[in-house]
């Protein structure tokens, strides 16, 4: 296989990363893959650790130059990797990711031009499962990892042949595909949300989605970005960044994120809208505002007097009504007053920055 860069960004990560780089030295085809860490905070003595184990690992690291003062996000990270990455193939990984036997081979066995390629996750049972991952408890934290067992495992799924439409990290492509395309994360989703606004372009502009079954990976369920409730005071802050991040992706694309169960993107039409709200309340104008873009293409009005959770309903699932069954002209659904000037799309607009 072609020589790959493993791109992991960092926030304070030491934890991780020190189970997470040996498995890609330990486990991957090649012995020789670039890896390259981004290390956007650094509250645990991480760029001491990295410094100390550059030659160990053969790794190459960047800091934030504003170190301490702001953050990248990891979508600015990843692009600075890939950017700064010196091979034709790229993947990104988590830094609380733990790579399986031949995962990278694995992946790039399926991998060709306009495609996006995810290896599978097996996880602790947490979260929710659509039939998109493994859910195996391996260990629940770095220091708990069940290597042993994980790598026989993967060893005995090494030849397994299925394959699924779906996409999430850690996921590969190749370089000059991803920025020419598609120009890199949007900035606008700092820290939450940056996948799928991506995902979304990938789609629109005509990548195939792969998910061999064979190439395997361990994830510790969002630990490294604090997704996972068990770590309180990294939590809170992620909850934060995902709140503000989900209404970004709302303003962008006029729905939530939205996807099949086992991950494959589904976009709505993106359409210019905006909402006159008569006898507004400052609740009603903030929780509908992320909604609408400010175009004049379609234009709702309501009553805040007379507002609903079914009108609140609609308007989330507008796009999707529009495209089915709208037509020039006004008409009322609800407690909404909808007028239809333009049914022009502009999803495909969004496809690169």
């Amino acid at each position: 296989m072609e020589k790959i860069t493993f791109c992991i960004p960092s926030k304070t990560n030491l934890r991780y990363l020190k189970t997470c780089i040996p498995s890609i030295r330990e486990n991957a085809f090649r012995n020789d893959h670039e890896i390259i860490v981004f290390v956007d905070s650094d509250e645990d003595r991480t760029i001491e650790w990295l410094k100390q184990v550059k030659n160990q690992y053969n790794l190459t690291y960047y800091i934030n130059p504003n170190l301490g003062k702001s953050l990248f996000g990891i979508g600015k990270a990843y692009d600075y990797c890939i950017e700064h990455s010196t091979t034709n193939i790229f993947m990104i990984f988590h830094a609380d990711m733990m790579l399986g036997k031949n995962a990278d081979l694995k992946a790039f066995e399926q991998l060709k031009s306009k495609t996006v390629v995810c290896s599978t996750r097996i996880e602790p049972p947490i979260h929710p499962n659509a039939g998109e991952k493994i859910q195996i408890d391996f260990g629940m934290w770095p220091e708990e990892f069940k290597k042993d067992e994980f790598n026989k495992y993967v060893n005995e799924h090494l030849d397994d042949s299925i394959t699924t439409e779906g996409i999430f990290a850690p996921w590969m492509m190749y370089k000059s595909e991803y920025l020419d395309i598609l120009g890199g994360h949007d900035p606008i989703l700092h820290s939450c949300r940056e996948d799928s606004d991506l995902f979304n372009r990938m789609l629109l502009a005509g990548f195939n989605f792969t998910q061999p079954w064979n190439s395997l990976v361990y994830h510790l369920t969002g630990r490294g970005a604090g997704s996972f409730d068990g770590d309180p005071e990294r939590h809170k802050k992620w909850q934060e960044d995902m709140n503000n991040s989900t209404l970004a992706f709302i303003k962008k694309w006029g729905t939530n994120v939205q996807h099949t169960p086992l991950m494959k993107p589904i976009v709505s039409p993106v359409y210019k809208k905006s909402i006159k709200i008569n006898n507004p309340s400052p609740q009603l104008e903030q929780a509908l505002k992320p909604w609408f873009n400010g175009g004049k293409d379609i234009v709702v009005e309501v009553d805040g007097n007379n507002f609903t959770q079914q009108d609140f309903n609609v308007i989330q699932q507008l796009n999707d009504i529009i495209k089915e069954s709208g037509e020039i002209g006004s008409f009322e659904l609800g407690n909404l007053k909808i007028t239809i000037n333009s049914m022009n799309e502009y999803q495909n607009t969004l496809i690169k920055l």
